[in-house]
């Protein structure tokens, strides 16, 4: 099993960084990005082997026209560099351990907003991303996609370099979603976006950044298609905690967060998702250093067992 990190807002929060709209997380990149590190730093400690890089916010939706074009090359370097410095400190700390940075591609347009994606303009905005991420990372992670068309442009915006590409899709997640066909926010079906990521040539598929109750059919219709075709495709997840909410205000607004997933309920359902298929694991929105440690010890126990 392959650990991934948690959600960074949240994180940042508690160690006391600064945190506002419409900046988000990208404001504590900017103003304390010491207190970036440390979260990845804890990251890495608590047992993650992979850390992401906190540039999702790093889009002019957070931080404006203006600062993208004239320091966006510079966040995303500065991103790419905290993650890779706290990741190369732990894995020479630690002889074994082997942390990876995944380079964060977000939505360029807005999460969970499929109807804002705008194709022509999209490559301005990611092709800044990858340039600064570059140096850094070890792994592509386009993440909380909604639409098949997000990961097509994440995938056209990245470098043939040998480096492994991951796509996450975010699922639609409302009560009337349940037990139906799992979908992406788009609309678009799971077996349409496992089709495509075949197709693709993507090493690993994930979904995140969706409620915990969605995972498991998400997981098996991917699954399904992938055996069907023959295909050797990793499947990941990591949810977040969010109570329900409209997605038109995902990018306006902090969510609730469950009270129900401490690091116990969370690991028990992330065992039904290994049992599912998955056999990468971390966590988004709400899932913070405490649950990601609380995983680490549970496969780790039961690799050992």
């Amino acid at each position: 099993m392959i650990i991934l990190d948690g959600g960074m807002s949240r994180e940042l929060q508690r160690v006391g960084a600064p945190f506002r709209q419409p900046e988000w997380s990208a404001l504590a990149l900017i103003e304390t990005p010491s207190l970036v590190e440390q979260v990845h730093r804890e990251y890495a400690a608590a047992g993650a082997d992979v850390i992401t890089t906190n540039s999702y916010a790093l889009v002019p939706f957070h931080i404006g026209e203006a600062r993208f074009q004239a320091e966006g090359l510079a966040l995303a370097a500065r991103a790419g560099e905290l993650a890779r410095r706290a990741a190369n400190d732990v894995n020479q700390a630690q002889p074994g351990r082997h942390v990876r940075v995944a380079g964060s591609l977000p939505p360029v347009f807005g999460s969970y907003r499929p109807d804002l994606f705008d194709a022509a303009r999209a490559q301005d905005y990611l092709s800044v991303l990858v340039t600064g991420l570059s140096p850094f990372v070890d792994i592509w992670l386009g993440e909380t996609l909604s639409a098949i068309d997000e990961a097509k442009a994440a995938l056209e915006a990245l470098p043939h370099d040998g480096r492994p590409v991951w796509m996450s899709f975010t699922l639609e997640d409302s009560e009337a979603a349940r037990g139906q066909t799992p979908a992406l926010r788009s609309g678009e079906a799971v077996a349409d976006a496992a089709t495509w990521a075949i197709a693709a040539g993507i090493e690993t598929l994930l979904f995140n950044c969706s409620q915990p109750e969605v995972m498991e059919p998400a997981i098996r219709a991917a699954a399904a298609v992938f055996a069907a075709a023959k295909a050797d495709i990793t499947i990941g997840v990591y949810a977040n905690a969010f109570e329900s909410h409209d997605d038109e205000k995902a990018n306006e607004t902090l969510a609730d967060i469950r009270q129900d997933l401490d690091g116990t309920r969370y690991g028990d359902w992330a065992a039904q998702w290994q049992a599912a298929g998955a056999a990468i694991i971390g966590g988004c929105c709400g899932i913070g250093v405490r649950h990601i440690n609380a995983l680490s010890q549970r496969f780790t126990a039961e690799a050992v067992g």
